[in-house]
């Protein structure tokens, strides 16, 4: 057995340009704590804690624009307000000496009218609309109104949406983007054939149910550089009634497609992810993706630590994503390190507007004078 201090996931990793000291990754996670959508003072702490230095944290997702919304007091950084209150939380994480990358998402269909401007429908590819769902604290039901499909015509305003917000996170300090490309949103709108019934250039093949993304990721690219650029994708997912009749191809063909751009990383979302109840193995599930993509894969999705080293040192990812693990655990490269146990984390406490209760108050491992 390793000794602590070889274990994979702790080795440093170059990932372009940026030099990580190991391989454990903040995944982003949607917390509803920026009021208003509006990041707030205690998010400052809340990553802060969780930066390590040579560590890359992916902040949660944060909207593109105003149509973007469909959950109550997630981030945004489509005005200048935003991009202000971003800066001293990216700040804060550079002095502590970590990377930083903030998801652009823009969540299309699975909103209502209610978060959107003027009270209008929701946008999507289609005109399909969501079934309610009963949320996460298996308590309230989210209701979703029927989208409106976007023309043909409107598309490029969206997609300069993104190419804005990604300058957006740049002026705030952040050192990359991560686009949201997975989990049933508006980009998976567009690629899952289950939810994209278009007949103009955006629907109907795969090269075209692409088309969207691709040119969100060649905006992006060109407005801040590639080498600042990475994206998440659920090939595999079902998300938000979002699943593909083929997620081999679409995740191959997106893989095939990112590679001319030159992107920095694709962090993709393992199948098992989309089990519910008892957890689901699915052996190397990315590994045709792996073989195919140029660049950093970062793998996510029920990860714990031997699953992470073993991924690792097959060469079968990069890097690893953690979330619920380190949502409860800020100090859990150090704890993996020392072979510590783990907080656990208190669903209940994942989606409250508390800027403290199962924010930042999950505890630290005490400073060992023997390490």
């Amino acid at each position: 057995m390793a000794a602590p201090t070889e274990q994979p996931l702790l080795t440093p990793y170059q990932m372009g340009k940026f030099s990580l000291s190991h391989r454990v990754v903040l995944a982003p996670l949607t917390r509803q704590r920026s009021y208003g959508n509006v990041p707030q003072p205690h998010a400052i702490l809340y990553y802060s804690q969780r930066t390590t230095k040579g560590g890359l944290l992916i902040s949660e997702a944060t909207g593109v624009s105003d149509t973007a919304q469909g959950y109550p007091d997630t981030p945004g950084i489509w005005t200048k307000e935003q991009v202000e209150a971003w800066k001293p939380i990216v700040n804060d994480v550079h002095e502590k000496g970590g990377i930083f990358f903030c998801q652009l998402w823009h969540v299309g269909r699975v909103s209502n009218t209610g978060f959107q401007p003027n009270g209008q429908s929701p946008i999507s590819s289609t005109d399909k609309p969501l079934k309610p769902k009963l949320r996460s604290n298996q308590v309230d039901v989210a209701e979703f109104s029927p989208p409106r499909r976007l023309k043909t015509e409107e598309i490029p305003e969206i997609v300069n949406h993104f190419r804005l917000a990604a300058r957006n996170a740049i002026e705030a300090g952040f050192d990359g983007v991560e686009i949201h490309g997975a989990h049933g949103y508006l980009l998976e709108q567009f690629m899952k054939d289950n939810v994209n019934d278009r007949t103009d250039q955006y629907g109907g093949s795969l090269e075209n149910r692409c088309r969207f993304v691709l040119e969100v990721v060649e905006a992006i690219c060109q407005e801040i550089g590639s080498d600042k650029v990475g994206i998440r994708l659920s090939p595999f997912a079902d998300y938000a009634e979002s699943g593909d009749s083929d997620p081999l191809a679409l995740g191959l063909y997106m893989m095939e497609a990112l590679n001319k751009y030159g992107l920095l990383y694709a962090h993709v979302v393992e199948p098992r992810m989309i089990t519910v109840g008892e957890r689901t193995e699915t052996s190397h599930s990315l590994l045709p993706f792996r073989k195919a993509f140029k660049g950093t894969l970062i793998a996510v999705g029920g990860y714990n630590k031997e699953d992470g080293n073993k991924a690792i040192a097959d060469g079968y990812a990069d890097l690893v994503a953690f979330g619920r693990f380190f949502l409860a655990n800020p100090d859990l490269p150090r704890r993996f390190k020392l072979d510590a146990p783990l907080n656990k984390y208190n669903r209940s406490t994942f989606y409250i507007s508390d800027p403290v209760i199962g924010y930042t108050d999950y505890p630290f491992l005490e400073q060992a004078s023997t390490e």
